[in-house]
């Protein structure tokens, strides 16, 4: 059972703030991995994770032809590190992307001020923290 926690919520809220940018790794349909910063990423709810794609670029063409991803948070700080792994949905409109949007930190979406981003929802399947998984979809 997947059920992301408050401390979690709390570390992705301030993720960048703390210098402690939270980051992505997807693969497109042909296995070349990528890996890139993902300022606006938030625990969207107990099971999943979101961030706005601003630059549409290289994370939004491999998640649309790949949705598995690995999102990365880690604080060297507070010697705090998780890996959560799920499939991501790409959201080019509707009432979901929205709400992402309205949740995404402002310096964000100061960076993309005509709003073309996608909203990205990852829905989460295992949880790993220093090499243990913490929590795993039934």
């Amino acid at each position: 059972m997947i059920e992301l926690t408050d401390e979690m919520k709390a570390a992705f809220e301030t993720a960048m703030a703390d210098g402690a940018p939270v980051i992505v790794a997807s693969a497109g349909k042909a296995g070349m991995p990528d890996i890139a910063f993902k300022g606006s990423a938030m625990v969207f709810d107990t099971d999943h994770i979101a961030f706005w794609e601003r630059a549409l670029g290289t994370t939004f063409a491999n998640l649309k032809e790949n949705p598995g991803c690995c999102v990365l948070y880690r604080n060297p700080a507070t010697r705090t590190a998780w890996k959560f792994f799920g499939e991501a949905t790409v959201l080019l409109e509707g009432d979901l992307r929205q709400q992402v949007m309205d949740r995404t930190i402002q310096l964000e979406l100061d960076r993309d001020p005509e709003r073309k981003g996608a909203a990205i929802m990852v829905r989460i399947d295992k949880v790993v923290q220093a090499g243990k998984t913490l929590m795993e979809r039934d």
